[in-house]
């Protein structure tokens, strides 16, 4: 079955929570199409100036961080049960924003822009997949979500910022339609929800923002894994598997990549974790997710054509 989520009263939230109630529930298997704001509720484009005075929809809130869509609920999920995010299609609308500089960070300390704020407004163009900005720098556009996630088992509210082993503001460049994001459940319904539209980004997001947008569609097709356990966040590509860790660190968090890696080599070809270990030295590359939100993340990336495997 099809449903639909769009931006309004009853869909929008800048937190994680247990407690928040579902938006919708559907079975697991069926497909939902949202549309989605950009990371700031922007009520319109914008061409500059602090981004302070931005205009936002009415449902902004001062303490919101990304706005997100949801959540929704599956029934049957437990926690501790694997939740298959199937990305099937990530539309981006006509216009985006980055902003650089201009805010007390670490990154923004060492870059030497705390006092010195950019903001490059982008014109998207969906059919060709370029995008273009006010000084006429063009982009390729590889649209994807920077938050797909569920809430926390702790009660309360959490923040969008940080992501976690439950998914959330991941930012991995890589989770394009096409792909399938696997998280472990953290609380009974699962409650995903998705925001933080991205119409272009490097790994790293090394200026705290990529090319921020709304999405006109983002379709994905949920279900739920008995067979699939897991501790972190996976991605099955086109032609690769991904393990993605988070962590204080860039160490922390990649080590928790590998270690996810390793256990899907253990998993898929039988290897003990020494022959892992040995073949992932080889044929594994591990990239830098993003270094901006405050958890840090990184990627294992173990392409299919990396390694002949035996009898195959």
């Amino acid at each position: 079955m099809r449903h639909t989520l769009t931006p309004g009263d009853d869909t929008l939230h800048g937190h994680f929570s247990p407690d928040f109630r579902p938006v919708l529930t559907i079975d697991p298997g069926d497909t939902v199409t949202y549309r989605t704001l950009d990371c700031w509720w922007s009520a319109g484009p914008y061409p500059g100036g602090p981004n302070r005075d931005r205009p936002r929809v009415a449902q902004h809130r001062p303490d919101h961080g990304h706005a997100l869509v949801g959540p929704v609920a599956l029934r049957g999920a437990r926690a501790g049960q694997t939740l298959a995010v199937r990305i099937d299609a990530v539309v981006p609308a006509t216009w985006g924003t980055t902003v650089a500089g201009g805010w007390p960070s670490d990154f923004n300390k060492h870059y030497g822009v705390e006092e010195h704020p950019v903001v490059h407004a982008w014109t998207l163009d969906p059919a060709t997949m370029t995008g273009r900005n006010q000084h006429g720098h063009t982009v390729a556009l590889r649209p994807f979500m920077g938050v797909l996630g569920m809430p926390p088992a702790e009660p309360g509210r959490h923040s969008t910022i940080p992501p976690r082993p439950c998914g959330g503001n991941l930012d991995c460049k890589d989770l394009t339609a096409g792909s399938t994001l696997f998280l472990p459940i953290p609380v009974d319904g699962a409650l995903f929800s998705v925001g933080d539209g991205h119409a272009a980004q490097g790994d790293g997001e090394v200026g705290g923002t990529a090319i921020e947008c709304p999405m006109d569609e983002v379709t994905v097709t949920l279900d739920v894994r008995d067979d699939f356990p897991l501790t972190g966040p996976v991605a099955r590509t086109a032609d690769a598997w991904l393990t993605l860790g988070v962590g204080a660190s860039l160490d922390d968090a990649t080590f928790a990549a590998l270690d996810s890696m390793l256990t899907v080599m253990q998993r898929l070809h039988g290897l003990s974790r020494a022959d892992a270990v040995a073949l992932a030295s080889i044929a594994v590359d591990v990239r830098v997710t993003q270094i901006v939100n405050q958890t840090v993340g990184a990627h294992a990336v173990l392409r299919d054509d990396a390694l002949g495997w035996p009898g195959r």
